[in-house]
């Protein structure tokens, strides 16, 4: 039987799950929080057009506002300085949007640390149980964080110090961007950074090391803890909007049963 013949048959039949990642997009969907002296991103809003009545008697639509960073999005390479001579979200190769996923879970470690990083030797010892990153693919980086995404607050979670989330050592971003073989990094927090990234040397990391080498970020993904450490397949759909630095993306994940 041919190949898609064979995927399809498992699809319709059972033996594919496909497990969405995406965060319900609404106006409660929390965002980050920058420093006040900087541009703050939109949360999501919904403009009623019509619904069925004098304004579209047949139709119900609605004008959208949202941030490219709202949600669960996507980072392209021009998100950050130092990718700003790299590809916008229009120009990822449809290609690059159907690729293979691990998933590293430190869920544990974060529970009784947010501020958990990520650290290389984490990876390697994750790599002596499973076998190598995937070329190509991506690293989910599952911490429970999907769990309060619900609050705001929660989700943030900052205090006078700033936020308290988790995220991924100066040295693990660096590797993960210039000597990793993935294409990218998913997250279940705001962004790929944790959230004391804006005193770390350098700042964002994560960010830093990952558009500049080309490389993308996933953010706000959900129900990671439904899928294997390895064997899934990521689906990414974001919105190709020219120039654009992101876009809220809808991510789902195919897992044989």
């Amino acid at each position: 039987m041919p190949i898609l013949e064979s995927f399809a048959a498992a699809l319709t039949g059972g033996g594919v799950d496909v497990v969405d990642l995406t965060a319900p997009l609404s106006a409660d969907t929390p965002v980050i929080q920058l420093p006040p002296e900087f541009a703050q991103t939109a949360r999501f809003e919904l403009e009623e057009l019509s619904r069925y009545d004098d304004r579209g008697p047949a139709w119900y639509w609605n004008n959208i506002r949202t941030g490219e960073h709202t949600g669960t999005h996507l980072d392209a390479p021009n998100h950050w300085v130092t990718g700003k001579d790299g590809g916008d979200v229009a120009s990822i190769p449809a290609a690059r949007l159907i690729a293979p996923a691990v998933v590293l879970d430190f869920s544990d470690r974060v529970a009784a640390e947010p501020d958990f990083l990520l650290e290389v030797q984490h990876v390697r010892e994750w790599e002596e149980a499973h076998g190598p990153l995937p070329a190509g693919g991506w690293l989910l980086y599952r911490t429970g964080w999907d769990a309060r995404s619900d609050s705001q607050e929660r989700f943030l979670n900052a205090d006078a110090d700033g936020p308290h989330t988790p995220g991924v050592s100066t040295d693990c971003a660096r590797w993960l961007g210039e000597e990793a073989p993935i294409l990218g990094l998913g997250v279940e927090t705001v962004g790929t950074d944790a959230g004391a990234a804006h005193s770390f040397d350098p700042p964002f990391p994560c960010h830093a090391a990952l558009m500049g080498s080309g490389k993308y970020g996933l953010t706000q993904l959900q129900n990671l803890a439904q899928l294997p450490p390895r064997g899934a397949v990521l689906v990414v759909a974001p919105l190709p909007i020219v120039s654009g630095s992101g876009s809220p993306a809808r991510v789902l994940a195919l897992v044989e049963r």
